[in-house]
């Protein structure tokens, strides 16, 4: 995909009653919605996921109990959220043989997605869903964190070198300059407000190697 006309898909939300006969509804929606957003190699796991999801509520929760679906593109993963009333009827992951005929449906979504879980909230629970998707999550991400740092840098530096440390060496030396000083900044905030600047340092490189880290690449 090239990323220069990647653009980010927004949040789609569903609200309906908990009813056998809206889940096939919401799963029209939704192939209807991914293949708007151009991601047709989605839909068939979206669909199942969306499925086992609302039949959960139905089955668990009750007949018309208040749902809403939400779709939406997370950390280069395409999200999905069912969220319901009731957080004592909560899914769990059963080891149920190829005969039965409960329990299979987390087992499904645990199958088809990269990572699942149940959030709960003080008006009900969520339970969410994440699939893999085409999204450049490390350009785009790279990209907002530019955008993000880019004013605050230029209170440290000449706007015009920090903007294109490439033009010179001695741009590139006082960007670099900039960077050190809004990092050593921080960690004094950091330490003076009683954190450990050491284990933040670690945590924000591991992050960064995360999420921007190309594979085959060094950060």
């Amino acid at each position: 995909m090239d990323c220069a006309a990647y653009k980010p898909r927004g949040r789609w939300e569903l609200a309906f009653a908990a009813q056998p006969e809206e889940v096939a509804v919401a799963r029209r929606l939704v192939r209807a919605h991914l293949g708007g957003w151009g991601l047709p190699e989605l839909v068939d796991a979206a669909e199942l996921c969306v499925s086992e999801l609302v039949s959960n509520v139905v089955t668990h929760v009750g007949h018309g109990a208040p749902v809403s679906l939400v779709v939406s593109e997370v950390g280069g993963r395409l999200r999905i959220e069912v969220r319901d009333p009731d957080t004592r009827a909560l899914p769990t992951l059963v080891n149920a043989g190829d005969d039965a005929e409960v329990g299979r449906g987390m087992a499904l979504v645990d199958a088809l997605t990269e990572c699942w879980g149940i959030r709960m909230e003080p008006d009900g629970k969520v339970t969410w869903c994440e699939l893999a998707g085409p999204f450049p999550a490390n350009e785009h991400g790279q990209r907002a964190c530019v955008t993000k740092a880019t004013p605050l840098l230029s209170c440290y530096g000449n706007d015009q070198l920090v903007s294109s440390p490439q033009r010179s060496r001695l741009a590139a030396v006082v960007t670099e300059a900039a960077v050190i000083d809004v990092i050593a900044a921080l960690l004094h905030w950091l330490r003076a407000h009683g954190h450990d600047a050491d284990e933040v340092l670690d945590r924000a490189q591991t992050r960064f190697e995360a999420q921007f880290t190309v594979a085959g690449d060094s950060p």
